[in-house]
């Protein structure tokens, strides 16, 4: 059953959160039109301030809140989990109100001293508002993940995001006449509007669902055992507190990279239009692709905590060893097409998403650092995945660490890389891919050691690398066929798409990566099999 509501909560996220990433790309291309380069420049520069505040109220403490629903919830203690929610709606709003007051009262120190950019006042104040009910709404959503139950925070993140572009593009648009700061200010509002929209919607299915909440609590009474208000909040604070350190490592050593990468160039010969434009090709253009496979496996994890947490709780082991090993296998078997996607299609996607009658060579010479940066998914994928699987088991900390030692050794790999000529930028993405490597090995000893689970290194990893490889090798043949036929990098681009995933699903059952019955148990699982069937037998 456990695993049942795994598959179906990892499978609801994962769509949900592609809506979110799509809806995200119709906001910020007609933004950055309307706005041009520099006002994109002035609406991004208030993001870092917003992100940072988020991660130290919103990293950690719903991932704890998730964490200790699901363990009393395994034990019937349906009172117990509903006081924790209780406890954090106030602890996070508490967090959110002195977050929120920083920023918008001290938007002008942020402005001048900060940032230091003129204009960026009135966004600041904005934003500020979500900082408040953006980590309301995730103590909300944490309670109902710690269920198990994953269509709330699924349903409350497609409205939000709907509201935030929106609304936010409608501002915008309107605010052009009156500058560039105030069609800016109401692009961000957009993250407020969004933010309210999502916390209406998540208030209102705890609402319909409080009867059934109230009487699970009214028929558990026996198993009732209420802590009190201070020792919730010493526990959350446990398990969060670690987490949220862990959130920042990664922004951290990236705002590192930012400082030492162009100086690095530098000193190796580039000059500074040289530098800013190798900088450019890896923000600009590569970082923005690698993170969208990262919403599955965001949203393996999320599902992995508490359904890891309620059969540790109840010392159902085997359980355990289960989910872990299919949650790593899930992270496989989508992290492997994506990179080998990516790969064979590097220079193809980035023309058809941003190429332009000026930046060709451009484009063009990005197409090898998103190759490389394409390793990066699959260890990412690793990580995030033992990361979550650490957390539900209480050992919070130890993924911290892992990727702290990562850390360090990205820096030291980037700053040696960089300084190569013939590397150059590309030391950067090599620097990441060597952090993940190093946690991953690291994060795999220790769930190891601490839960006995060991993976079957050819259904966890061989299989799926045999079905990407091959779906690579189809995908960079399809591709140059069509563009020679149509000479149409966008039809020919997408169109290859659509036959790798067609591929890839037929070589990953062939190869039984992914059972029947497994399929069964995602959203739609039957009609998906009947559909397949006809397919494959």
């Amino acid at each position: 059953m456990s695993k049942n509501k795994f598959l179906k909560g990892a499978a609801i996220l994962g769509i949900a959160g592609i809506l979110v990433k799509v809806m995200g790309m119709f906001f910020r291309v007609p933004l950055t039109r309307w706005l041009g380069a520099a006002g994109i420049a002035d609406y991004s520069s208030v993001y870092p301030v917003y992100t940072l505040f988020l991660i130290i109220s919103t990293a950690g403490i719903p991932v704890a809140i998730s964490r200790m629903v699901s363990e009393r919830i395994a034990v019937k203690n349906y009172a117990g989990a509903h006081k924790v929610f209780q406890t954090s709606v106030w602890l996070l709003g508490a967090v959110g109100l002195v977050s929120f007051a920083v920023v918008y009262f001290g938007a002008e120190f942020l402005e001048t001293v900060v940032l230091n950019n003129e204009g960026s006042r009135l966004s600041l104040e904005a934003i500020a508002p979500a900082l408040f009910i953006v980590p309301v709404m995730s103590a909300y959503r944490g309670y109902f993940q710690g269920r198990q139950n994953m269509n709330p925070t699924a349903v409350s993140q497609f409205f939000e995001q709907l509201a935030r572009v929106g609304i936010g593009l409608a501002l915008a648009y309107f605010l052009l006449d009156s500058g560039a700061s105030a069609a800016c200010a109401g692009a961000t509002f957009g993250a407020t509007a969004g933010a309210g929209a999502g916390l209406f919607v998540v208030v209102i299915i705890y609402i319909i669902n409080l009867k059934v909440i109230k009487s699970n609590i009214a028929r558990n009474k026996s198993h009732s055992e209420l802590e009190s208000t201070g020792e919730i909040v010493k526990k959350i604070l446990i398990i969060a507190v670690p987490i949220t350190i862990g959130a920042a490592i990664l922004p951290l050593v990236n705002f590192i990279d930012s400082a030492m990468v162009m100086r690095r160039l530098m000193e190796t010969g580039w000059t500074e239009a040289q530098a800013e434009s190798l900088w450019g090709r890896l923000g600009g253009y590569c970082s923005s692709l690698i993170g969208m496979p990262q919403v599955f496996i965001q949203a393996i994890a999320m599902s992995l905590v508490p359904a890891i947490s309620a059969g540790f709780k109840v010392k159902n082991y085997g359980e355990v060893r289960e989910n872990m090993q299919f949650a790593m296998r899930a992270a496989m078997i989508v992290g492997f097409p994506c990179a080998a996607g990516m790969f064979a299609l590097a220079e193809p996607i980035l023309k058809l998403l941003y190429l332009t009658e000026t930046n060709g060579a451009e484009v063009a010479a990005a197409a090898p650092t998103l190759m490389i940066m394409t390793l990066s998914i699959i260890f990412m994928s690793t990580l995030q995945t033992l990361t979550g699987a650490l957390q539900g088991i209480g050992k919070q900390m130890i993924p911290v660490k892992n990727l702290a030692i990562g850390a360090v050794a990205k820096v030291v790999v980037t700053y040696v890389f960089v300084g190569l000529k013939a590397v150059n930028i590309n030391g950067a993405p090599i620097g990441t891919i060597v952090c993940y490597i190093i946690a991953s090995v690291l994060n795999i000893r220790d769930v190891k050691k601490y839960t006995g689970t060991s993976f079957n290194f050819g259904m966890t990893f061989g299989k799926p690398f045999a079905a990407s490889a091959v779906m690579g090798v189809v995908v960079f043949a399809s591709y140059k066929m069509l563009f020679f036929i149509m000479k149409s990098n966008t039809i020919a681009t997408l169109l290859s798409v659509c036959i790798g995933v067609a591929v890839y699903g037929v070589l990953i059952l062939m190869t039984r990566a992914i059972t029947k019955d497994e399929i069964r148990r995602l959203p739609k699982g039957d009609k998906l099999v009947r559909i397949l069937d006809r397919f494959v037998k």
